[in-house]
């Protein structure tokens, strides 16, 4: 048995208790988001910024909602950038592990604080997951994986140090430490030079492992532009892979040791480079599966990814942001991730705020 199908052997077992945990705690939201609240507001309300707000522990859901208004990133930034600057914990009575960047359309890059608290909270939603994708793709049991290493533009990368936007570290140390042997790509490819070099010290890392089962990325549009560079690269990733030399590129990527596979490094040479599905299933032939976005905007991207790819299943992902996770894959649906945040919802049409516990079945949110 590989060293990969060992270590996903044990992660499966890892995570079946937060599985089981999770889907018992569907049938009483509001208890559980109520108790969750609760322990929220008693980490806060030791903070600085809670005192300054008169949050207390002892608020009900009710107190919570009359007193806190509706806040926005800019409504947290002075404190934030206080947090980073100082290394106290200005917002919450947990420590800081990192600050993940991230921009969205309201704003220009936000620092968020990823507390000891917090990553719990995601892996709470990540072992459910895991266990609905080992049970639902078996293929992916067997070989190495691809988490999405989300590196940022070459101009940010001195902003960020060593915050590195890296799936992996989602998980609780444990499951890391396990998951770690179970991967395609190694984390330091984020520390490449530029993007284009941690984009072509991916691909062939990726283009080395014919044993890869299982591929996860946000949007779909990651994954397409992956095997455009494939083809575009084709030719000097060739080369890496029977040389094991990172040639023209040896001073971009440090102390990266480059991959060799003779195999792969002809099968690319001999490619003309042309999108085939009938290549990616000789070049990948275990993929089983592949997990993007796939609703929205994302729906036609993820459908061109399916075609390209159809020796493996495809899961749309539940709905993930830097600053938290709202859904998560179960079966053939998204469902709250109950066991992580507490949640909120503003009715689309009237801009009520409702708690999880008392949403209506087609009702937009």
């Amino acid at each position: 048995m590989s060293k990969a199908a060992i270590g996903h052997g044990i992660l499966r077992q890892l995570v079946r208790s937060g599985a089981r945990a999770y889907r018992k705690n569907l049938h009483s939201v509001e208890q559980i988001q109520k108790e969750k609240l609760t322990a929220l507001l008693s980490a806060v309300a030791a903070s600085p910024s809670g005192k300054n707000q008169g949050i207390r522990s002892d608020w009900s859901w009710e107190d919570f909602s009359k007193n806190l208004p509706v806040t926005r990133y800019a409504n947290w930034s002075e404190n934030i950038t206080e947090q980073m600057s100082s290394g106290k914990d200005v917002l919450i009575q947990s420590p800081v592990m990192r600050y993940q960047p991230t921009s969205g359309s309201s704003s220009a890059i936000k620092w968020i604080p990823y507390t000891k608290k917090f990553l719990s909270e995601l892996d709470g939603a990540i072992s459910p997951w895991l266990a609905d994708i080992y049970e639902r793709f078996p293929g992916s049991r067997k070989g190495v994986h691809y988490w999405s290493l989300s590196w940022l533009p070459t101009d940010m990368r001195e902003q960020v140090g060593g915050h590195l936007n890296d799936d992996m570290k989602l998980l609780s140390f444990g499951k890391r430490w396990v998951m770690g042997h179970t991967q395609a790509v190694p984390e330091s490819i984020s520390l490449a030079a530029t993007s284009d070099d941690s984009m072509f010290a991916t691909l062939a890392y990726l283009a080395s492992r014919q044993d890869l089962s299982a591929m996860s990325v946000w949007s779909p549009t990651f994954g397409l532009g992956l095997i455009e560079r494939l083809s575009e690269w084709r030719e000097p990733l060739a080369e890496v892979l029977k040389t094991g030399q990172w040639g023209a590129r040896s001073g971009a990527m440090g102390d990266l040791t480059a991959p060799r596979n003779k195999l792969a490094a002809e099968m690319l040479a001999s490619w003309d480079g042309a999108e085939s599905a009938d290549f990616y299933s000789s070049l990948w032939p275990e993929l089983a599966l592949i997990s993007a976005w796939d609703t929205a905007a994302a729906a036609p991207w993820a459908q061109k990814l399916q075609k390209l790819l159809p020796q493996a299943g495809f899961q749309g992902k539940g709905l993930w942001a830097t600053e938290g996770v709202v859904t998560i894959p179960q079966g053939h649906q998204h469902v709250l991730a109950v066991n992580s945040h507490v949640y909120e919802f503003e009715d689309a049409d009237s801009g009520e705020i409702i708690p999880p516990w008392k949403l209506d079945k087609g009702q937009e949110v």
